[in-house]
């Protein structure tokens, strides 16, 4: 049995250092101009920083390239990628064809993962993407534990998941936002947007709070609760999941250093004292409980539910 390689969202390169010491294996950071709801901004410089002091420690940085790129974008790619390959990046999380297509070119040997969000829901389209040069596909938040499962026992890829952390609902290239205080007769300048972490859209029906931001990339509603399945990692553990993503988005940097500590925690009892975990998994989920944020329910998201849409 393996361990599932620990991924984590940091805020700045200054989380680096700390998030190993508690125990991550690897990182996702990038530049909103490529990448979709990142937890914090990296310059190139960052990127380069924190590359190398990932690697000085053993670990792996990946880097974001997953956003929707319209053609006036197409011509910034290459030289993107040749700067995360110059710097050593240990793959790019990409979406658009776009991306593989001038990484294969300009960047032949630089590992990626495929992560579209919401489609990656079956193994043939996980495998279609690893025939096409794909390392590793990201699966949809949508399905549950059985089907995960399932994928994992088909897939000619590895399978990243994400185990912690608010989920992406709704994203639009328009600006939503902006226009909706355009039409207030006010103005909301774009780059305060991103850094904007107390707009809701209130469902009062259900008492639900869904944050809502809006950054280059458009405008994204996010879900009201976050996913935290701590106490249930044995079936995923068991499957050989490659990887368990902390998505820290919207979240302070001493709240991701500590979930981060108590997953890590959590998968090295899961797979190497299995009892000891089955009696310590309630006392895990606690933990994280008393360190929510009171306006953020834990839920387990759909790993327990029927896929719906």
């Amino acid at each position: 049995m393996k361990k599932p390689e620990l991924l984590v969202t940091p805020t700045s390169v200054e989380d680096i250092i700390p998030l190993i010491n508690a125990g991550a294996d690897a990182f996702i950071i990038g530049e909103e101009q490529f990448g979709l709801r990142l937890a914090g901004e990296f310059s190139r410089e960052d990127v380069k920083i924190s590359v190398t002091r990932a690697h000085e420690h053993g670990k792996k940085v990946y880097v974001a390239m997953n956003a929707i790129f319209h053609n006036e974008k197409v011509d910034d790619l290459a030289d993107y990628i040749r700067f995360l390959s110059e710097v050593g990046a240990d793959a790019i999380v990409f979406g658009d064809p776009a991306v593989l297509m001038v990484a294969r070119e300009v960047a032949p040997d630089m590992v990626l993962h495929w992560n579209t969000e919401t489609t990656a829901t079956n193994w043939y389209t996980c495998n279609y993407w690893g025939r096409k040069g794909a390392k590793r596909a990201v699966l949809a938040r949508e399905i549950n534990m059985d089907a995960i499962v399932e994928m994992k026992e088909n897939a000619e890829v590895e399978l990243e998941v994400q185990v912690h952390g608010m989920t992406a609902m709704f994203q639009s290239k328009r600006s939503l936002i902006g226009n909706y205080f355009q039409f207030q007769g006010k103005t909301l300048e774009i780059e305060n947007r991103k850094n904007h972490k107390s707009m809701f859209l209130h469902d009062k029906e259900r008492e639900n709070k869904y944050p809502i931001f809006e950054d280059a990339n458009g405008t994204h509603i996010m879900s009201p609760n976050d996913i935290c399945i701590i106490d249930e990692l044995e079936e995923m553990i068991d499957a050989n999941v490659d990887s368990f993503k902390i998505d820290g988005i919207l979240k302070t940097p001493e709240y991701i250093i500590e979930v981060t500590r108590k997953y890590r925690k959590a998968i090295d009892l899961c797979v190497l004292d299995r009892d000891a975990y089955e009696e310590q998994k309630e006392g895990f989920l606690h933990e994280i409980e008393q360190i929510q944020p009171t306006n953020r329910p834990l839920d387990t998201g759909f790993f327990f539910k029927e896929t719906v849409y």
